[in-house]
C-alpha cells in the first residue's frame, strides 16, 4: 500500500481506539479488549487481511511500549499514595510471583500435559499484573488508599522479576541453577532501584536549574530521562523495567515546573503506546488457533484466578496489616493485559519448543478473564466490604520559574469539592515569601485583599521565593483537605 494509505488506516486506527476508550470505560473494561480486537479485526482473517507474523519485531516493539507505558505509571502516580503500600508491594511483587509461578507451572504439568519448560514459562508470564490495566480500572474505584496503593505499586514492580525468570527459562534447555537465579534477580532489582533513584533525582536537580526556552520541553525531558534509566540499566546488566518505574516516580513527585503538563504528556504517550502494542498484538494472534485452547486457558485461568492469585495474596502478605476483605478483593483484582502476552514472544523469538501453544493460551487467558474480572470490580470490592478514603481534595499545581527573581509563580486551581471554598486570603497563613498576587474568577481577574473569600474553581496565581515554595504547596493541600483548621486535625499536606 502506498504511503498515504497506510497514513489513513493508521489515524482511522487511533481514532477507532480513542472512541473505544468511552465505551470501555463505561463498561468498566480496560481498553486492552477494543484495541486487540481492532488488531484481530484487520489482521489475516479480517477484511484487511494484513499478516504480522514477525516475533523478534513484536517482542522489540512491545518492550518499548512497556517502557512507554512503565513510565507513565510512575508519572502519574502519587509517592504520598503509595508509600505506606511499598514493603508489601515488593513483598507480593517478589515472593507472591514465585508462588504464583510455582501453582501454575504445577497445575498446567497435571492438568493439560505441558512438558516443564512450556509450563514454567507460561506460570512466569501470567504471574504479573498489567500496569496499564491496573491503573485504567482500579483508579476509577473508591478504594482504601492502602489497597490500591498496594496494587498499583505492584503492577509498577512485578514485571522486573518476571522478566529475568521468562528469559532465563527461555536461553537455558536444562533445569537452570537456582541459587544463580535467585543472585541474578537480587543483582538487577537491587542495581535497577538504585540507577531508577539516581536518574530520577539527577534529572530533577537538573531540570529545576535548568531555563528551558519553552515549557512543552519539560514533559519531553522527563519523559526522556525514564527512557534513558532503562537504558542506563540495561548496561549494567540490571533490570531497565525497574529503573524506569522508579525515576519515573521520582521524576513525577519531584519539584519539577509545569507538573501538571508533563503528566499529561506522559498520558497521552501512555495512551498511544497501549494502542499501538495491543493493536500489534492483536494482529500477531492467529484467530483460527484460538478456539482450540480455549478450555485449556480456561483451566489454567481459574486456577491463577482461584488458587495461585489467593495463594501468593495470603503468604507474602503474612506481617502486613491487611483485611480478609482487601486479601479477597487484591486476589480478584490481580488484572492481566498486554505485559503477559508480551512476555510471551520471549519464548517464541528464541524458538522454544511448545511457545506457539503457550501463546494463544495466555492470550486467550487475557481476554477471557479481563471480561470477567474488569466489569465485576465494583461489585466485589461492595461484597468485600471496601470503602474509599474521605476525599483528599487534591490540587493541582503548576508552577513557571522565575530564574533571575529566584521565585516561581505557582497557579492553582481549585477543586470544587476542595475545603479551601470560603477560606479568606490571611486564614491561609502562608509562609513570609509567599503571596496570592492575583485571582481569577468567572472569566476575570482581580488582586485580593487579605480578607477576600477564595471560591471553588478560582483559579490563583501565587509567587513564592524557592525557600519557601514547597512549605505553601504543603499548606496549600493541607487547607484544601482539612480546611484552615488542618493543623488541628493534624493534616500537614505532605
Amino acid at each position: 500500500m502506498h504511503l498515504d494509505i497506510w497514513l489513513l488506516l493508521g489515524a482511522t486506527l487511533v481514532l477507532s481506539a480513542i472512541i473505544a476508550v468511552r465505551l470501555s470505560h463505561q463498561a468498566g473494561l480496560p481498553t486492552l479488549l477494543a484495541y486487540m480486537g481492532l488488531g484481530l479485526f484487520i489482521g489475516e482473517s479480517g477484511p484487511l487481511h494484513i499478516t504480522f507474523d514477525d516475533v523478534e519485531l513484536a517482542h522489540t516493539l512491545g518492550f518499548a511500549a512497556l517502557v512507554l507505558i512503565l513510565a507513565e505509571g510512575g508519572i502519574t502516580t502519587s509517592w504520598r499514595h503509595v508509600r505506606s503500600s511499598v514493603p508489601a508491594a515488593i513483598s507480593l511483587s517478589t515472593i507472591g510471583t514465585l508462588i504464583s509461578i510455582v501453582v501454575v507451572a504445577l497445575s498446567a504439568m497435571w492438568l493439560i500435559d505441558m512438558p516443564w519448560q512450556p509450563a514454567f514459562l507460561l506460570g512466569a508470564v501470567l504471574a504479573p499484573t498489567d500496569a496499564a490495566a491496573v491503573f485504567s480500572v482500579l483508579r476509577r474505584l473508591p478504594l482504601p488508599s492502602r489497597l490500591s496503593g498496594l496494587l498499583e505499586a505492584e503492577s509498577g514492580f512485578n514485571d522486573a522479576p518476571v522478566v529475568i525468570i521468562v528469559i532465563t527459562l527461555s536461553t537455558h534447555t536444562g533445569a537452570p541453577d537456582l541459587a544463580a537465579l535467585f543472585g541474578l534477580m537480587v543483582y538487577e532489582l537491587v542495581a535497577g532501584g538504585i540507577v531508577g533513584v539516581a536518574v530520577g533525582w539527577l534529572g530533577a536537580q537538573g531540570l529545576r536549574r535548568l531555563a528551558l526556552p519553552a515549557s512543552g520541553l519539560y514533559p519531553i525531558a522527563v519523559l526522556s530521562l525514564a527512557v534513558a534509566s532503562y537504558g542506563a540499566a540495561s548496561l549494567l546488566h540490571a533490570s531497565g523495567f525497574l529503573a524506569v518505574y522508579v525515576s519515573a516516580l521520582v521524576l513525577g513527585n519531584a519539584r519539577l515546573p509545569h507538573r501538571p503538563a508533563t503528566r499529561g504528556f506522559a498520558e497521552g504517550i501512555g495512551w498511544l503506546a497501549q494502542i499501538g502494542v495491543f493493536v500489534m498484538l492483536g494482529l500477531l494472534a492467529s484467530p483460527s488457533e484460538l478456539p482450540g485452547q480455549i478450555v485449556p486457558a480456561l483451566l489454567i485461568g481459574f486456577v491463577l484466578l482461584l488458587i495461585a492469585r489467593p495463594v501468593s495474596i495470603v503468604l507474602s502478605m503474612v506481617g502486613f496489616k491487611l483485611s480478609w476483605g482487601e486479601k479477597m478483593f487484591a486476589s480478584w483484582a490481580g488484572l492481566r493485559g498486554a505485559v503477559p502476552i508480551i512476555l510471551a514472544t520471549i519464548p517464541m523469538a528464541q524458538g522454544v519448543e511448545g511457545s506457539d501453544r503457550m501463546f494463544s493460551i495466555v492470550f486467550t487467558v487475557v481476554v477471557i478473564f479481563t471480561l470477567l474480572q474488569g466489569p465485576t470490580l465494583p461489585l466485589a470490592a461492595r461484597w468485600c466490604r471496601l470503602e474509599g478514603d474521605e476525599q483528599t481534595r487534591e490540587l493541582d499545581v503548576e508552577a513557571a520559574p522565575l530564574e533571575q527573581l529566584h521565585a516561581d509563580l505557582l497557579e492553582i486551581r481549585i477543586p470544587a469539592d476542595s475545603m479551601l471554598n470560603g477560606v479568606e486570603i490571611f486564614e491561609l497563613r502562608l509562609p513570609p515569601g509567599a503571596s496570592i498576587t492575583l485571582i481569577v474568577r468567572n472569566g476575570s481577574s482581580f488582586v485580593p485583599e487579605p480578607t477576600t473569600p477564595l471560591q471553588a474553581s478560582d483559579t490563583l496565581l501565587v509567587v513564592t521565593t524557592d525557600a519557601v515554595r514547597e512549605a505553601t504547596e504543603r499548606r496549600l493541600r493541607a487547607v484544601s483537605r482539612k480546611g484552615k483548621l488542618a493543623g488541628w486535625f493534624g493534616e500537614k499536606g505532605a
